[in-house]
C-alpha cells in the first residue's frame, strides 16, 4: 500500500515576511486608506463600492494591490476552484477582507484566518465600512 501524498494549499506570499515594525506600518497605511474612504462616503453603500474606492485610495497611496485574488483549494492532490476570492492583497502582504455588514460575526473572522492560513500570509485586515465610525469596524489578525 502506498503512502498518501500530502500537499500544501496554494501558497501566494512569495517575498520574505516583513519586519513587525513595517507590518505595523503597511496595515496603518491600509487602515489610514479605509478611513478615507469612509469619511468621504459614510456607511450605507455595497462593499462593491467600497473596494472600488478602496483601491482607487491605494493606488494614490502607491501602495500596489491585487482585488479579487482566485484563492483555490487543495483536496487529495486536486486544485479546486471553490470560488474563493480574496478582496484584496496589498503589497503582498496584507490580505484584506472587506464588509458592508451590521456587525463583523464569528464567521468573517474565521474566513480571513482561513483565508491568512491558504495563502502562507502572515498578516490580515477585516474592514467593515458598515459603521459609523470606521475603527469600530476594523479587525487586524497576525498568525
Amino acid at each position: 500500500m502506498r503512502a498518501p501524498v500530502t500537499r500544501a494549499a496554494p501558497r501566494i506570499a512569495c517575498k520574505a515576511p516583513l519586519p513587525v515594525d513595517a507590518e505595523q506600518a503597511l496595515t496603518g497605511e491600509i487602515i489610514s486608506a479605509a478611513i478615507e474612504v469612509h469619511r468621504s462616503l459614510g456607511p450605507g453603500l455595497l462593499e462593491s463600492a467600497y473596494q472600488a474606492c478602496l483601491g482607487r485610495q491605494l493606488e494614490l497611496n502607491n501602495l500596489a494591490f491585487r482585488k479579487q485574488v482566485e484563492l483555490p483549494l487543495v483536496y487529495k492532490d486536486v486544485k479546486l476552484d471553490c470560488g474563493y476570492r480574496i478582496d484584496l492583497i496589498v503589497e503582498d502582504k496584507v490580505v484584506v477582507e472587506l464588509k458592508a455588514v451590521e456587525g463583523i460575526l464569528p464567521v468573517h473572522q474565521a474566513q480571513l484566518l482561513t483565508y491568512l492560513r491558504l495563502t502562507g500570509l502572515r498578516v490580515g485586515l477585516l474592514i467593515n465600512f458598515n459603521v459609523p465610525v470606521l475603527k469600530d469596524g476594523i479587525r487586524r489578525r497576525v498568525l
